[in-house]
């Protein structure tokens, strides 16, 4: 038998960490290649991880909580002699000159998830330098930037030798290498970082008392209490201050990746909102209608697809808001498709799941896609690709009960649109008042690619087929 490490992988879509959620497997249980072993939580969705190999957990290394660079070790498997002279059965190793898609530029190995490293070098994946975290001797170049081999790997087994349990067999710390490269990560084992997020505390802050300045429970612990003033404890994934009746909530996983993205948008564009309010009693009665029919029978649509389709047919009059603004070519880039984004909440935060070639689909199938999008997301499937790429945006307010809001733009889109609640109220109609089905729409758009008048004539496009859905036919 020999003992196999299994490496969180590159998840792709740019994510450099995930939060290990839940175990799968134990220490002892014999596990299938492919069998889910944990969920991570990336800034994303929520990612299953299956098994690389036939064999036996013999060691988890981190904890649920802890959040994990991608690179470092997750679990250990004791396995056959022979597969640990390979890679994992589903993808073996490819010669040294192979440059095909089996084997990725840098020379690692593909896994079943991601890459890692080489299995005959026995080297660990190299970690990726944390975000904002200098190192002695070179700037920060951008999310890519890496420590060198010789950093990387002093980092590492410094912090393995430290850990409480860490195997016999670890390799000791490199002692020619430079201090400074230790300054990648704040040393700490998995069980103090979780309480250190629990406490509120930034490791970067703390002096370690432990071996060769490891940072203990008891450093953070004192720390925490020389800050508020009184005694601290863990209190799950939030803390409670008694004293100055506070709840710190760990800022990370989707709220993080919104929080990024909100911050992004209403600093990086320009933008201004318009509203329109509509009598939809027309869209209203045709929805009735439809949903009446045999082949929409389980399509059910509702207004939101109407809506979406009235969004989709307005792009073809004003295809300015279906672009993006390129600041490296100095261009505006206007698609010729439309990849539509529906906002929706979930219990994990707000996520945009994106359906694609929106353009060419039929009410029934848009009506189909929107549901199973939603249904995804809330359930926290949602797989990263698919909530990237959107071309414009559509965010149903009117779920909430709420009449008009100003969205802000999803980074990278030029427009979105806010769908308020219906309500039955007097309007004017047939030159009288009548009791009839309103809603405002309200249009936030990036004023560097789309003029007050393009936004305008599309927002009326849109309210024109709702509240008369027969003049379609004036804009096919």
């Amino acid at each position: 038998m020999a003992v196999r490490e299994f490496a969180l992988p590159d998840l792709g879509e740019g994510l450099t960490e995930s939060e290990l959620v839940a175990w799968k497997v134990a220490v002892g249980d014999t596990v299938q290649l492919n069998q889910i072993i944990a969920e991570v939580e990336t800034a994303k969705a929520l990612v299953e991880l299956p098994a690389p190999y036939d064999g036996r957990v013999s060691r988890l290394f981190v904890e649920p909580g802890v959040t994990v660079a991608v690179g470092e070790p997750l679990v250990a498997f004791e396995v056959d002699a022979g597969e640990s002279e390979g890679d994992a059965p589903a993808a073996p190793a490819a010669p040294a000159s192979e440059t095909g898609p089996s084997a990725s530029p840098d020379g690692r190995e593909p896994t079943l998830v991601g890459y890692g490293a080489r299995p005959e070098s026995g080297a660990r994946p190299a970690r990726r330098a944390r975000p904002g975290l200098a190192v002695a001797g070179s700037a920060a170049a951008g999310a890519g930037s890496v420590a060198t081999a010789q950093m990387v790997q002093t980092a590492q087994m410094a912090e393995t030798a430290a850990a409480a349990t860490a195997s016999a067999a670890s390799p000791a710390p490199n002692t020619g290498a430079t201090a400074t490269a230790l300054a990648e990560r704040p040393r700490a084992t998995p069980p103090v970082r979780k309480f250190a997020r629990e406490v509120g505390v930034d490791l970067a802050s703390v002096t370690g008392s432990g071996d060769r300045g490891l940072i203990t429970r008891g450093d953070v612990q004192q720390y925490a209490e020389q800050r508020e003033g009184g005694s601290v404890t863990a209190a799950g994934a939030a803390t409670v201050d008694a004293g100055a009746r506070e709840k710190r909530i760990p800022i990370r996983g989707v709220r993080k990746a919104t929080a990024d993205a909100m911050v992004r948008s209403a600093f990086g564009a320009p933008q201004a909102t318009v509203f329109l309010t509509v009598d939809v009693t027309p869209t209203m009665e045709l929805v009735s209608r439809l949903r009446a029919l045999p082949e929409l029978a389980e399509a059910r649509p509702g207004l939101l697809a109407v809506v979406a389709k009235a969004l989709l047919l307005a792009v073809r009059r004003t295809p300015e808001v279906n672009s993006r603004w390129d600041d490296a070519a100095n261009e505006i880039v206007q698609a010729e498709y439309v990849h539509l984004g529906i906002a929706a909440a979930t219990p994990r935060g707000l996520m945009v799941p994106v359906i694609r070639d929106a353009e060419g689909m039929t009410l029934g199938d848009l009506s189909g896609a929107i549901r199973g999008l939603a249904d995804t997301a809330r359930g926290g499937r949602t797989a990263p690709a698919d909530l990237s790429g959107g071309t414009i945006t559509i965010t149903n307010v009117g779920v909430f009960g709420v009449d008009a809001g100003t969205p802000i733009l999803t980074p990278g889109e030029a427009a979105i649109l806010a769908v308020g609640a219906v309500r039955r109220q007097p309007w004017e109609h047939d030159g009288g008042i009548a009791l009839r089905q309103v809603l405002t729409l309200a249009l936030t758009f990036d004023h560097r690619i789309v003029d007050g008048e393009q936004a305008s004539r599309f927002l009326a496009d849109i309210g024109r087929i709702l509240a008369d859905p027969a003049s379609v036919l004036t804009l096919v």
